[in-house]
């Protein structure tokens, strides 16, 4: 299993700040896919947020991995 968060504006679309889902061996991409679909968040809606694995940026080719937590940020403005 691995904890998925959601963070800011994700949150609300997702409707849930956090699940578990077992998603071990798959990529960052495969999740994004799956949350975009299962959180009805639109598709592309996870292409240009920042994504972490424990706590440090990931790319969508990097593998997820048992008991990793993976975090999606959207990108912060500011002037």
């Amino acid at each position: 299993m691995i904890t998925v968060l959601f963070f800011a504006g994700l949150e609300e679309k997702a409707g849930v700040s956090k699940v578990e889902v077992d998603f071990s061996g798959k990529t960052i991409k495969d999740l994004k896919s799956w949350a975009e679909s299962t959180y009805n968040l639109g598709e592309g809606t996870l292409e240009h947020m920042l994504t972490a694995v424990n706590e440090e940026f990931a790319y969508d080719r990097d593998q997820i991995h048992p008991n990793d937590t993976v975090a999606f940020i959207p990108p912060v403005s500011g002037g």
